[in-house]
């Protein structure tokens, strides 16, 4: 275990990469929703938001099956072992015109991607802890969120020059580029004498141990809010800014100012989470994120759209605030589960996802003319998240009273 303040630049890379697939599967196709609603018969517009939340959904469900696994049998066969479903799901996407098949290869691609996801956490959790592991995985998150400030015009590109399925076979040929380099470079971390012995009870045992741990499930649940609300806007953004707004083939560059706000407050969280703790910066954040939508919601509570400069100021202050989210809510889950860090990393990974589907699909469906539901989103779940940290701000001060 290390935790003094060294890590190795190639691992962080390394890491992010491996995350960076799924980003890269999702991002880069929004653009594609309209064409590919197009060819495959799609009469509502909102139904194309599914080809972005279901891929979640498999995502969810994926990790409850490669964490525990992964700490049994490595890490790294793990990896393999997603890669491989990543790879037949893409091929069924980019081969079916029907929509309901490519909605369930959108589920398989999130189940095979949420290995190298999971198992990316896990190794970190592996080899570090505490602050220090919140420092990490700043890092390697705000690596991982220079792909969505890339790739919608990356898929733009794409899509300029051939068509919608050429970023499916893009994204696979770069994924196998990053397994090739995680095979070549990166050792095992979860030595044999740490492995758990593999039974279906683990799954159980596994899961009950989690929830003995009240601060895992806490973060989770926020974890869960916060992420819900996020892919709302994910899922939304292209109808938002294509349709609502007609800003056409900006989009991509709307998009990627929104992740750059998103990513730079990741690389400040990774300077200042020593200094102030993780739990402070986030229970501060949290605060934030209520503020910013709820005064969206009171100045523009009529449902008519303020113009784009006021919208993308209200979005880049209101993914600021995530920015100091993800990287810390995660860490705070973790680290009472070094023990079992993979099924911890699942199980964190399968809640707050498996929350945040219906979440998104539920409000998705409200934003038709106005972003405002997208924003009374935003202020709901911020509420809660809210409620969630001054509860686990009174239990810590009664624990060190």
């Amino acid at each position: 275990m290390q935790n003094k303040p060294t890590f190795k630049i190639e691992f962080v890379v390394l890491m992010a990469s491996l995350m960076s697939i799924v980003a890269l599967s999702i991002d880069a196709l929004l653009p594609a929703l309209p064409e590919i609603g197009q060819d495959l018969n799609v009469l509502k517009a909102s139904d194309n938001q599914k080809l972005i939340t279901m891929i979640f959904l498999g995502l969810g469900f994926g990790q409850l099956i490669f964490g525990p696994l992964s700490d049994s049998f490595g890490r790294k066969p793990m990896v393999y072992f997603g890669f491989a479903i990543f790879v037949i799901a893409s091929i069924v996407c980019v081969t079916t015109d029907d929509f309901n098949v490519m909605i369930a290869g959108r589920i398989f691609q999130g189940i095979g991607l949420s290995s190298p996801r999971t198992i990316a956490i896990a190794m970190t959790r592996d080899t570090y802890s505490g602050d220090f592991m919140a420092k990490i995985l700043s890092i390697i998150v705000m690596f991982f969120i220079l792909v969505p400030i890339v790739a919608p015009t990356f898929g733009q590109l794409l899509l300029d020059f051939f068509d919608w399925k050429a970023i499916f076979n893009v994204n696979l040929i770069i994924g196998l580029l990053i397994v090739l380099w995680f095979w070549k470079r990166q050792p095992e971390t979860l030595e044999a004498k740490n492995r758990i012995k593999f039974s279906p009870s683990i799954f159980i045992t596994g899961t009950v141990e989690f929830l003995k741990h009240k601060e895992a499930v806490a973060f989770t649940l926020v974890s869960g809010f916060i992420t819900g609300s996020f892919m709302v806007y994910l899922s939304t953004s292209q109808q938002i800014f294509q349709e609502q707004y007609q800003l056409g083939e900006l989009f991509p560059y709307i998009f990627a100012s929104t992740a750059f706000s998103v990513g730079f407050a990741t690389f400040t969280n990774s300077r200042l989470v020593i200094r102030f703790g993780s739990f402070n910066i986030a229970y501060v954040a949290t605060i934030a994120y209520v503020v910013v939508s709820v005064l969206y919601v009171v100045l523009f509570h009529t449902g008519n759209n303020p113009s784009i400069h006021v919208l993308v100021t209200f979005f880049l202050l209101q993914f600021f605030a995530v920015g100091f989210l993800f990287g810390n809510l995660r860490s705070l889950a973790m680290e009472p589960l070094g023990h079992i860090a993979g099924i911890g990393a699942a199980i964190n990974g399968f809640v707050s996802t498996v929350m945040a589907v219906p979440i998104a699909n539920y409000i998705g469906s409200f934003v038709k003319t106005s972003v405002l539901p997208l924003f009374i989103g935003f202020s709901i779940f911020g509420v809660l998240s809210m409620l969630v940290f001054l509860w686990m701000k009174r239990r810590r001060e009664l624990l060190h009273a």
